[in-house]
């Protein structure tokens, strides 16, 4: 990876970020609203202000549609591709503890990208397929905080150093026999 694909990467992910994010906030902006609108939800997402509107929703619901399939399904399936072909490449080793590895590698990323993914697919691809206000706010819950926060935990335990001093500490505050 050399700068320029580092920072084309970045200016192509902010890019998208803007341009999704001033498309839905143009397309809420001219839906009608009842006066004192609460939102039942414990953040501002798009679908939740959605269902409060009126009428009109149309445009903002392909809009949000178009940022699923462009956001979710595109990554996820060029994760599940390149996946498919290491697990290939994988199996193809002669070496078990290689093997192990490898997959031990993998199988930590996958730890973080299906309940991520999976998640999120629920919540913007199927929104109004007979979800409730309690199962939106824990899938939400979900891919927007617990999968973020054990992001770190997960990949720091995979040192080995941290590991050791983690298991220390268990043991100096499990009392012995």
């Amino acid at each position: 990876m050399n700068w320029r694909a580092c920072m084309a990467m970045m200016g192509i992910s902010w890019l998208m970020g803007i341009i999704t994010a001033t498309t839905h906030s143009f397309l809420i902006f001219t839906l009608p609203f009842p006066s004192c609108p609460i939102i039942p939800h414990f953040l501002c997402d798009i679908l939740p202000v959605l269902r409060l509107a009126s009428a009109g929703k149309h445009r903002s619901v392909i809009s949000v549609m178009t940022a699923t399939v462009v956001f979710i399904v595109v990554p996820f399936s060029l994760i599940v591709t390149s996946y498919t072909r290491i697990l290939g490449a994988i199996l193809s080793m002669a070496s078990t503890q290689s093997r192990c590895k490898v997959f031990s590698t993998c199988s930590s990323h996958l730890l973080m990208v299906f309940p991520f993914f999976g998640t999120a697919s629920i919540t913007y691809i199927w929104p109004w397929a007979g979800s409730s206000v309690t199962t939106d706010r824990i899938l939400s819950l979900f891919y927007t905080v617990i999968t973020p926060m054990l992001n770190p935990i997960i990949y720091t335990l995979r040192n080995k150093e941290v590991t050791r001093a983690l298991q220390h500490m268990v043991k100096r505050q499990v009392p012995s026999p």
